[in-house]
């Protein structure tokens, strides 16, 4: 396996529509996946689309570590592989999340996510899978995907002024003071 560049925030491969993987099995699209899986273990990360690896794939990769699963959330065990992902949301209740993106470092920013969502595609196997996916789950398949879309996470954000450095919004953008602000 190798480690990939990760592309940063104004690279034209972020703000493109990903194409949809013909054939998962093809061997290439298998190396893809594990060295998708392995730069984001190397990153750090919880999540990696193939554009912030410079390729236009519909392929995603994330996992829920045990201390940001939530209260009742559905354990993920290892690292899901979803290949052309559809998510709609389940309900219409949305909450601000904090989020950080391994092509943004070192930045934070609250944005809002559908709370439960349900998704469907293939695993890398080609197998057809579904399910719902609440809390930090759901909220980590929403921003991987909108990368499949060149959606970057501060499209998405209401106010730019819930935008910071880690070691700022750690201090300052709470969620106290994120609906204090929405609030005004």
């Amino acid at each position: 396996m190798t480690v990939l560049g990760i592309a940063r925030m104004g690279q034209p491969v972020l703000t493109q529509r990903a194409e949809d993987v013909e054939d998962v099995t093809d061997p290439s699209i298998q190396t893809l996946i594990d060295d998708m899986i392995e730069t984001m273990w190397d990153a750090g990360g919880v999540g990696l689309a193939a554009p912030q690896v410079h390729v236009l794939k519909r392929i995603f990769v994330c996992r829920v570590p045990e201390s940001r699963r939530h209260e009742g959330e559905e354990p993920l065990e290892g690292v899901q592989v979803l290949v052309n992902p559809v998510l709609r949301p389940v309900g219409e209740a949305i909450a601000m999340r904090p989020e950080g993106c391994l092509s943004i470092p070192g930045l934070r920013g609250w944005v809002p996510r559908y709370v439960q969502i349900s998704y469907e595609g293939m695993d890398r196997t080609g197998q057809r899978v579904s399910g719902v996916a609440g809390g930090f789950h759901a909220n980590v398949m929403q921003h991987e995907a909108d990368h499949l879309d060149g959606i970057l996470y501060p499209m998405r954000m209401p106010d730019l002024s819930l935008l910071g450095f880690e070691e700022e919004a750690e201090r300052f953008l709470t969620a106290e003071a994120v609906a204090e602000r929405l609030a005004r």
